[in-house]
């Protein structure tokens, strides 16, 4: 199993529209591409006071091969579309983990 993780830091005053966009728009056009086989979405619970909520959002992906065919195919559009709605409000990272 291959877990793709994304990091997100939102600003607080876009945490609530941010939160519900994802939950019902943004996870499940990602899942509708039908190559994530399940998902998480996690609030840090350790947060620093840094004017934001952090996130974890979670994609589980059987193989890698279909990982890449998501990072090929999707992911740039995806990353292009939270940008346009949330821009200059939340910066993110991703990190890819694998079961051991």
């Amino acid at each position: 199993m291959i877990l793709y993780n994304t990091t997100y830091s939102v600003a607080n005053e876009v945490e609530r529209e941010w939160l519900h966009w994802m939950k019902t728009n943004h996870i499940p056009t990602i899942l509708a591409t039908g190559l994530p086989v399940g998902h998480k979405m996690l609030r840090l619970l350790t947060e620093l006071d840094n004017g934001g909520t952090t996130f974890s959002v979670q994609l589980d992906f059987n193989a890698m091969e279909d990982y890449f065919t998501y990072q090929s195919l999707h992911a740039d559009t995806m990353q292009q579309r939270i940008h346009d709605r949330f821009a200059n409000q939340f910066v993110s990272f991703d990190t890819l983990l694998e079961d051991a």
